[in-house]
């Protein structure tokens, strides 16, 4: 008699689910271009989560055929975890359109409270299952925000990222030394001393090593913390906050040149991340930067469409930020007063 075939009987028919995190500015939406535009034969749908009130990175995502849904105004461990719930379900209704769906977290979020989502909740446990929590780190930077000293009962969430990971994407190795990568490496194993490093310049990673890996282990993470499914509260910095611009008009390129270049070089080290998508004077493309503490990178991107409203969007993330003087430093870059008001 012929053996029953076990294999068959033990296929995941669930769709997966990647979580992508890592702190502000570690590489996330870079990884998330790279996916979304390379030919691996997934269709894959995205759920964004963006921490502040102007939405900067539905635009840095660039144009592709997958659906790309998105969560504003809270983090998604907190606030908008109802949200995450209702998106997911509504994706389910609709599974015969996608393979894989993908979580781009708030670089401030806990990725244990998005984890407990796939096992807390009966309908979304029985068509998903959580596939890997990748984690990008950014080599340059990590080490300062992992030795942040944070107020009783505040948690560290590039720890906890760092911590709940089964990949990690060591992004932006080629800004540091040798010396600093082994240094990051270290730190990172006496975190989560079984994660596989995967070393990246520019988030350029082989994505078999991070897609559809079946690597989030429950009984794993269970014996590390046995109340991981249970419903806690956490609590994060408050002194941490972000502030959205969205002005009309256009901007003289000098003297935005000049009050980033002063701004980040006096307040750069509160300001975790910065980025913004801009209208420079007679340029007829958008302006994009993206900058981490004193770090700063921009470029010209696509034109701007016949008929769309020249505007700017930026968004500043950081500890101690002074909302009036940021708003009343980028109006002074407009070319007219009267764009300002």
């Amino acid at each position: 008699m012929t053996a029953p075939d076990q294999t068959a009987e033990a296929v995941d028919d669930r769709v997966p689910v990647t979580v992508l995190t890592g702190f502000l500015g570690s590489g996330k939406t870079t990884l998330l271009n790279r996916i979304l535009t390379e030919q691996h034969g997934l269709r894959i749908a995205v759920i964004e989560n963006e921490f502040g009130e102007v939405g900067i990175d539905d635009a840095l995502v660039l144009d592709a055929e997958e659906e790309i849904f998105e969560m504003n105004n809270g983090c998604i461990c907190c606030t908008v975890r109802g949200d995450l719930i209702r998106i997911l379900g509504a994706l389910m209704r609709r599974r015969e359109k996608f393979d894989h769906i993908l979580i781009e977290t708030t670089g401030l979020a806990d990725p244990a409270p998005v984890a407990q989502t796939f096992f807390m909740d009966d309908e979304i446990a029985a068509q998903l299952r959580l596939d890997a929590i990748v984690t990008l780190v950014d080599a340059a930077h990590v080490r300062q925000h992992l030795d942040e000293e944070k107020p009783e009962g505040v948690e560290n969430e590039a720890v906890e990222q760092i911590a709940f990971a089964d990949r990690i994407v060591l992004n932006k190795t080629d800004l540091v030394d040798e010396a600093t990568v082994a240094d990051v490496v270290s730190r990172i194993r006496a975190i989560n001393a079984g994660v596989e490093i995967i070393p990246a310049e520019h988030a350029r990673v082989d994505l078999q090593r991070v897609l559809d890996v079946g690597a989030f282990d429950l009984d794993r993470v269970l014996k590390d913390d046995p109340s991981f499914l249970t419903e806690t509260e956490h609590q994060h910095d408050t002194t941490v906050t972000s502030v959205g611009i969205d002005l009309p008009g256009e901007l003289h390129e000098d003297r935005l040149n000049q009050w980033l270049g002063t701004l980040l070089r006096t307040k750069g080290a509160d300001i975790f991340r910065s980025k913004g998508i801009l209208a420079i004077a007679d340029a007829p493309k958008q302006y994009v930067f993206q900058g981490v503490h004193m770090l700063l990178v921009g470029e010209f991107g696509r034109d701007w469409s016949d008929g769309e409203p020249r505007g700017n969007r930026l968004v500043f993330i950081g500890r101690n930020l002074d909302r009036a003087e940021l708003e009343r430093g980028f109006a002074g870059c407009l070319t007219t007063a009267g764009a300002a008001a």
